[in-house]
């Protein structure tokens, strides 16, 4: 039997997600390089989308667990505005 199926999944680890991110940009910037071959264009092109969907995932989490974090006690959420700091300060 294999153990690596049978055990549940890892959460994602603090950091994977600027690690993806920062991993996506670089992607994107050697795709816009136009001296890529073909096969190299499209392994690019596929680990970008794999990153992007990751990133995706990981915020979709993200957003279930402050929804989660703002459910009331009647069970319904209150929508609140998320105001990010300004982190140039």
């Amino acid at each position: 039997m294999n153990s690596a199926a049978s055990k549940p999944a890892e959460p994602q680890r603090k950091g994977d997600f600027e690690k993806s991110l920062v991993r996506l940009e670089e992607v994107v910037k050697r795709l816009e390089n136009t001296d890529l071959s073909l096969d190299e264009a499209m392994k690019l092109f596929e680990e970008g989308v794999k990153l992007s969907r990751d990133c995706q995932k990981q915020l979709e989490e993200a957003e279930g667990r402050v929804e989660i974090l703002l459910k009331k006690a009647d069970g319904k959420i209150a929508a609140q505005p998320f105001e990010a700091e300004d982190e140039s300060s």
